[in-house]
């Protein structure tokens, strides 16, 4: 049975970020999962997290200055320092909210530079061996281009390679499926494919990124077929709700906390 992790940068924007735990496990929900922490202390996030009491599936590494359009540094040459600053950042919250995964941003880069190609398989060398010391996974997710044109890792082949050729056991997958419809389509395929280097999952409707309570892609299918291939991990609703976090809730009710026989 999937393990939902709300996305508090998305969903629950409501309620002000510490205040989105309690509400998260109010409406049902065991996990959580947001993009980035860094505005709050990392003892406050910790604090609004076992006050839940909630898990925490993920979170990002810092990714530059988002503000200004930066979305990671891993692929681009001459910010390592910072990159590498960055990790020891996240690692005060990994200390806080007991975290056992980080997704890396890769970066506005051309795919096909030798140097961001480089600059990239360095990160990820770094940053999983840092990591690794930590007990910790790092995950690596391709995003579409119509979301985010010009990202270096937008494509979920060309991140399975990345993944397999690092040889290290604790780089991953992260399986947005709405990524990979909006990318390839044939999500159950590439998802049937990609499993063994899978380590999270995340969900939204492939049209307009709401609710995953549509036809594109078939979640009741995909979430059958995760229970098939033996997921344990954490499925992260990573969507914007259409008209509100509670209202659009619906598609959620046979997992809520309160309703699980398992």
């Amino acid at each position: 049975m999937p393990r939902f992790a709300a996305n508090l940068s998305m969903m629950f924007n409501e309620w002000e970020f510490l205040d989105r735990f309690k509400a998260a496990h109010d409406a049902g929900f065991d996990a959580v999962e947001f993009l980035f922490p860094y505005e709050h202390a990392a003892e406050k996030v910790g604090l609004a997290l076992a006050g839940g009491p909630l898990e925490q599936a993920l979170f990002n590494l810092p990714p530059g200055d988002w503000a200004a359009g930066e979305r990671g540094m891993a692929a681009i040459p001459g910010r390592e320092a910072e990159f590498r600053a960055g990790i020891d950042t996240a690692l005060a919250y990994v200390r806080e909210t007991g975290v056992k995964r980080l997704h890396m941003m890769a970066g506005m880069a051309d795919p096909e530079d030798p140097a961001a190609q480089k600059a990239y398989r360095e990160s990820i060398a770094y940053a999983a061996d840092t990591l690794g010391e930590h007990g910790l996974d790092l995950m690596l997710e391709p995003i579409n281009g119509k979301d985010m044109p010009g990202y270096f890792l937008n494509d979920f082949d060309r991140a399975a390679a990345y993944v397999r050729e690092s040889n290290r056991p604790n780089v991953k997958l992260q399986f947005d499926m709405y990524h990979c419809e909006l990318i390839h389509g044939g999500v159950g395929s590439k998802l049937e494919a990609l499993y063994p280097i899978v380590g999270h999952v995340q969900i939204a409707n492939a049209e307009g990124r709401h609710e995953p309570d549509g036809s594109k892609p078939d979640y009741a299918s995909l979430f059958a077929q995760l229970d098939s291939l033996g997921y344990e991990g954490f499925v992260g609703c990573e969507y914007r709700p259409r008209a509100g976090t509670l209202e659009g809730l619906g598609w959620f009710s046979p997992w809520k906390r309160h309703d699980r026989q398992d």
